[in-house]
């Protein structure tokens, strides 16, 4: 086994926690790479079991996940919610900083 495939799997288990899950999401937003979030949320469907077990819960079909996910994807917020969602995940925006507005 290679070191890439024994990292994988031990992630894909880590991954298993739903926190752990949460903070890795979160740290991909940060990045704020779209390719490295659709990267983090895949390895999560992996780790909720699959992109059938998950789309089916979303109620998406697999190829469109698969597309949705892909390095050039691009989901619509309500394919994201929805994929969220059906992980036991939500989307949430917080205050970053003091933000004034200009008079």
């Amino acid at each position: 086994m290679t070191d890439s495939t024994s990292y994988q799997k031990d992630l894909i288990e880590a991954l298993k926690d739903h926190k752990e899950a949460a903070a890795y999401l979160n740290a991909a937003v940060e990045e704020g790479d779209r390719a490295v979030f659709l990267l983090a949320l895949r390895n999560v469907v992996e780790a909720n079991g699959g992109m059938t077990a998950i789309a089916e819960k979303a109620n998406l079909s697999r190829e469109s996940l698969y597309r949705m996910l892909s390095k050039r994807g691009n989901p619509e917020i309500k394919s994201l919610l929805s994929l969220l969602r059906a992980m036991g995940f939500k989307l949430s925006i917080e205050a970053e900083g003091h933000f004034s507005t200009a008079a």
